[in-house]
């Protein structure tokens, strides 16, 4: 899965407007996060067809500002879930840069090192 990052004005509409560009290229939005109190937001997008998203929002006037392939993982919902994999990725040393929750009780892992974040995560299955 890639997440895309967009940077948006901080207004009524936006959200709607970038939502409407993935869905108009028949791609599903597996999760989103969107943080920013001031004039911008940065809004990530979770998405498994990145081209067809970026695509289309570019024909939008929407613009990526940035993208990379993160780790999602599938969880049961209860508690200690996120802990106990947050332990197994600190205790590979990984520092990670992105966490949030996707639809279908999955999280979202990013990482500089990737290979080290995949690594510590397939040793958790």
């Amino acid at each position: 899965m890639v997440d895309l990052v967009i940077e948006i004005e901080n207004t009524p509409g936006q959200l709607a407007r970038v939502a409407a560009a993935i869905s108009d290229a028949g791609v599903n939005i597996a999760a989103a996060t969107c943080v920013g109190a001031g004039e911008r937001a940065e809004l990530h997008v979770l998405v498994p067809h990145a081209e067809a998203a970026k695509h289309s929002l570019a024909i939008s006037h929407v613009a990526v500002s940035r993208e990379r392939e993160v780790m999602v993982v599938d969880v049961e919902d209860r508690p200690g879930v996120l802990a106990d994999l947050t332990r197994r990725i600190a205790r590979a040393g990984v520092n990670l840069d992105l966490v949030y929750v996707a639809t279908r009780n999955r999280v979202v892992f990013g990482a500089t090192d990737f290979a080290a974040l995949r690594s510590a995560l397939d040793t958790a299955n």
